[in-house]
């Protein structure tokens, strides 16, 4: 079976935020996300979730470049300066290329 290079995009981020930024995600063309929980310590301290207001989640997108990059601009713009938020990417192959 044959594979596709996609990009797959990471993005840790505040919990509060998840509605309104998935909204935006899948305006600006994804065609769909998983969103977990997610702990950890940064630059912002350690948010481990024992508080609904430190909760952090963990969004992640598999698209092609055009998408990654619109995504990429659309955060730094509208999110990285106020929010708790990193964004990393990779390439990645799918299988079922129909589904991105």
């Amino acid at each position: 079976m044959s594979s596709e290079k996609r990009k797959l995009i990471s993005i840790i981020t505040e919990a509060a935020i998840e509605v309104r930024l998935c909204e935006a995600l899948t305006a600006l063309g994804a065609r769909g996300y998983t969103v977990t929980d997610a702990r950890g310590s940064g630059s912002r301290g350690v948010r481990n979730a024992s508080w609904s207001s430190s909760r952090n989640i963990r969004v992640e997108i598999v698209c092609d470049e055009a998408i990654a990059a619109r995504i990429a601009e659309y955060l730094r713009e509208n999110y990285f300066e106020d929010y708790a938020m990193i964004m990393f990417e990779g390439d990645v192959k799918v299988l079922r290329l129909d589904k991105f």
